[in-house]
């Protein structure tokens, strides 16, 4: 039951309290209108993603100057940094699980060429070309090289850092011991066996050449491994013409054979240090600076972990190593094969500041910090600017050498299926190289998972 409301005379409030309730209640709203709100925080705010490991720093560097740079220019704005620590396999998973939510999607992401085009189609990246049409910089890229950030449908939707080459890497040190006479150029495949096989002869305890396979390193075993080897055939791994995965081809299987005889004769790492992923540690780390290999395919990059700030330092190995070009099949033209490859860096396309995000990108990779990144991690220039300044040029003493190769170099297909296609040919590789599959098997193997993979109209037999 309610009880009744007594009456109560209403007190007289002084005016100047009454003012001050008016003056205080008028702050609060004050501040309040003035507090930012948590969106209006967020939204100025950008998250970079990049990947960071105990070998790869060089990205990183960049980005922390690149913070300093932005926020000074940028009152009231946070660099928020978020280096993944992990392998580009690993990397490029935990990428696109961020990429599922506009939450926890980057504004600036590190992305991997071969994977432009299947992350524009999956909505992850934000088309550039309008941004880029007022960036002043963008002239002084080479345009070779800005085709790695264009999608299907003609637009760029990320900006090259770098670009790179392979090469086969040799102890010139080690050839000598075997009194095999440098510098040494391999014309066939042949040329390379023969060369293997004299140096095993000559001290067993050296790994001769070392070509990675299966699933542990990833796609270092196809760029760094099967691609020299099957382009270097009259095959390819896709018709850009016909727009068609190639299956049932003689130079998959005869790549796949190859690499057999590697490894069963005991001239490359065993089976199982090929599927260690960190096989490549040992290999700058450990066995070329104390002479146990003689040769290996690697990137261009390959100095950077030998110079001084490098993981593993080695004094002294401009004068022990070498650069020789990885032949073709039975020498045929053009006499050699490299592939190229590189990372971009991308604006999300669920970016809240897609403005301040671009201006961010053009930040990192301003002529400053793109020569920094391309001294510290050996990569090929792709700033026709930085290729010409005497730092750069300085920097590697291998850069002509490993320039020279882009004549030869092929790229990745760059589609949205090409991943799936990437890890068949790894199992494929790893099948033939534990003994599971003959060489004849395995390429079989490929061609019905590619069939499975793309459908019967996606595929070409030749």
């Amino acid at each position: 039951m309610r009880r009744p409301v007594k009456n109560v005379p209403v007190k007289y409030v002084p005016v100047k309290f009454s003012a001050a309730i008016a003056f205080f209640a008028a702050v609060l709203v004050a501040a309040t209108s003035c507090s930012p709100t948590p969106e209006a925080a967020e939204s100025n705010t950008l998250k970079i993603v990049y990947q960071k490991t105990d070998s790869f720093t060089a990205l990183d560097a960049v980005m922390q100057d690149a913070k300093k740079e932005f926020e000074a220019a940028n009152s009231g704005v946070t660099v928020d940094l978020q280096p993944i620590q992990a392998n580009d396999d690993d990397y490029g998973t935990k990428l696109s699980l961020a990429q599922r939510s506009a939450d926890t999607a980057p504004d600036v992401f590190y992305e991997d060429t071969f994977k432009v085009r299947s992350d524009v189609d999956a909505g992850y990246l934000l088309r550039l070309d309008s941004y880029l049409e007022k960036w002043e910089d963008w002239s002084a890229f080479n345009e070779a090289a800005k085709a790695a950030g264009r999608a299907d449908d003609g637009g760029i939707y990320a900006v090259p850092l770098g670009t790179d080459t392979r090469a086969i890497w040799y102890n010139k040190a080690v050839f000598q011991k075997a009194g095999v006479p440098v510098p040494w150029q391999p014309k066939t495949w042949d040329d390379i066996l023969t060369t293997a096989r004299a140096i095993k002869a000559s001290d067993p305890s050296v790994i001769p050449f070392n070509m990675y396979a299966g699933k542990g390193t990833g796609e270092g075993t196809v760029m760094q491994s099967f691609y020299e080897l099957l382009y270097g055939t009259d095959s390819t791994l896709y018709d850009e013409k016909e727009k068609k995965w190639v299956v049932g081809s003689l130079g998959f299987t005869d790549s796949l054979a190859f690499l057999k005889t590697l490894y069963d004769e005991k001239l490359a790492v065993s089976p199982a240090e090929a599927l260690d992923a960190n096989v490549w540690k040992k290999v700058f780390g450990e066995w070329f600076p104390q002479g146990k290999l003689a040769a290996t395919v690697e990137g261009s990059y390959t100095p950077s972990f030998w110079q001084k700030g490098g993981a593993y330092e080695w004094a002294g190995y401009e004068q022990d190593m070498a650069v020789a070009m990885f032949p073709t099949q039975k020498g045929q033209a053009p006499g050699g094969v490299s592939m190229s490859g590189g990372w971009t860096l991308a604006v999300g396309a669920k970016s809240k500041n897609p403005e301040l995000a671009f201006q961010f990108l053009t930040t990192a990779l301003n002529k400053k910090n793109a020569l920094a990144y391309d001294i510290n991690n050996s990569q090929i220039a792709v700033r026709t600017d930085v290729a010409s300044e005497p730092q750069y040029l300085a920097a590697n003493p291998f850069v002509k050498d490993v320039s020279d190769l882009v004549k030869v170099t092929h790229y990745r297909p760059a589609t949205a299926d090409y991943p799936r296609i990437s890890s068949a040919v790894q199992v494929a590789t790893e099948s033939v190289i534990t003994g599971k599959q003959s060489p004849e098997d395995a390429a079989a193997e490929y061609d019905a998972t590619v069939r499975k993979l793309v459908g019967e109209d996606k595929v070409l037999e030749k």
